[in-house]
């Protein structure tokens, strides 16, 4: 058998980028560059032309400047920004915590329970860590909560983002695919909730039976009556998830677009700050110099993946990926299989964004035309497999060694919190990750029930 090493380049491309992303250069310029360099090396061996070159522009503008979905992703970050720099998260910690204090474990309920509403209006899982590390984990450790319980419970929480709608993987997932952002953000509500529900089912049963590991609160906390409480709940609780029924509401009962409902959350962001007294011109340029910041972050990696993406496909990348496929011989589910496997180790080494953009136009054309018989098919099976994915890309915040969650959270951590004591908290909620990716991938009406009710 002839080998060519032109035949090849798209492997070795794949081996560069697994060894660039490791240098800690900014993975933007590690995509394009590879895209590029990889371009010129096809023209030596006659198999990329320079003409093939500008044909990268027109896919970048047409794929990212006018694309009117990805313009939700900018009002999202604004509106988790201003809701962090504002107080209202703050405010809600201290109520649920208020309102759960005679449950076993209440103050990790709490942090759950934020971590689970802060989902539904933002989709940025460094922020979410951050903000939930710096208000929940000194009053637990206050409390003489058991430190991995701690940890694993704000680290955990605060990647539901990622998945719970509006997520900004979600938007990207739905781009990709060219799929509808809104049958995405339907199809991934009850994976999301479900997986919130077992974390707290997880902690009230641990600390119904070891109560040690969480101290309840002391009784004086919070206001002394029912009026005061009341008041409360009113301005602290009512709020946030008024919010959270503008923006999924208006989705998911057709009264706006994504797009639309991102510029609803943000405006909804800044009418929460004003009633809170807390927006000023400081906070305002503050939070608007972050979002610039992290949008632009996400953009370039859309533009380096774009150029990677269609150089890898000139060289004939898909070929060999579909090739290797069907060698292996494995048949619809053991692909499937194979697929999260991969997922699930890339997920130790690299960030989703990573993952998916390099992932998904790769594999999706093939898992499209799988045959999984009665269990899942038509248009549902890409939906489908686009949660499978979303729920498998959560536990790449958590799995060490290089979990972003739990380096956002050691960085801002007290000093006594150890490393080793946040991968140990983790442990059991990736655990429950893992169920719950079986039960969808078991039953997947999980995700695509709601979906069937509100779009029949």
């Amino acid at each position: 058998m002839d080998f060519y090493i032109e035949d090849y380049l798209p492997l070795f491309m794949f081996g560069a980028l697994a060894m660039l992303l490791f240098s800690g250069y900014p993975v933007a310029f590690v995509l394009g560059g590879i895209g590029l360099a990889f371009g010129f090396i096809g023209m030596y061996f006659e198999v990329f032309s320079f003409i093939q070159f500008f044909n990268i522009a027109p896919r970048i503008w047409g794929g990212i400047a006018e694309n009117l979905v990805l313009t939700a992703i900018p009002m999202f970050i604004f509106m988790g920004t201003m809701l962090e720099r504002s107080g209202v998260a703050s405010d809600l910690l201290h109520c649920l915590q208020v309102l759960l204090r005679r449950v076993p474990g209440g103050l990790a309920l709490s942090v759950t329970l934020m971590g689970t509403i802060m989902a539904a209006t933002t989709g940025i899982i460094g922020a979410s860590v951050v903000m939930m590390t710096l208000l929940a984990l000194p009053v637990m450790l206050k409390q003489n909560y058991n430190i991995p319980l701690a940890t694993g419970t704000i680290a955990a929480s605060g990647t539901l983002g990622i998945l719970i709608p509006p997520s900004i993987m979600l938007v990207i997932m739905a781009d990709l695919l060219a799929r509808s952002v809104g049958n995405l953000f339907v199809a991934a509500i009850v994976p999301g909730f479900m997986l919130a529900a077992f974390y707290m089912i997880y902690i009230f049963v641990l600390c119904r039976f070891k109560p040690e590991l969480a101290p309840p609160l002391a009784a004086e906390e919070g206001p002394d009556s029912a009026l005061g409480l009341m008041t409360m709940v009113l301005r602290s609780f009512i709020p946030p998830l008024f919010l959270v029924f503008l923006v999924l509401g208006s989705i998911v009962f057709g009264w706006a677009t994504p797009t639309e409902a991102a510029g609803v959350g943000g405006a909804g962001a800044i009418l929460l700050a004003i009633l809170n007294r807390r927006l000023s011109f400081t906070v305002l340029k503050d939070v608007i110099e972050r979002s610039a910041l992290t949008g632009g972050m996400l953009f370039g990696i859309f533009i380096g993946a774009t150029c990677f993406s269609y150089v890898f496909r000139a060289l004939g990348g898909d070929d060999i990926v579909i090739e290797l496929v069907e060698s292996l011989g494995l048949g619809s589910w053991g692909l499937l299989f194979i697929l999260m496997g991969i997922v699930f180790f890339l997920g130790f080494f690299f960030d989703w964004i990573e993952i998916t953009l390099i992932v998904l136009p790769v594999f999706a054309p093939i898992i499209a035309e799988l045959d999984f018989g009665d269990h899942v098919q038509g248009t549902e099976l890409v939906y489908w497999f686009a949660i499978l994915l979303a729920v498998n890309l959560q536990t790449s915040f958590l799995t060490p060694p290089f979990g972003f969650a739990l380096f956002y959270m050691k960085g801002v951590a007290p000093p006594e919190v150890k490393i080793q004591q946040i991968y140990k908290g983790i442990i059991p909620f990736v655990l429950l990750q893992l169920t719950g990716l079986g039960l969808v991938i078991a039953f997947p009406e999980i995700a695509l029930w709601l979906p069937r009710l509100l779009l029949d």
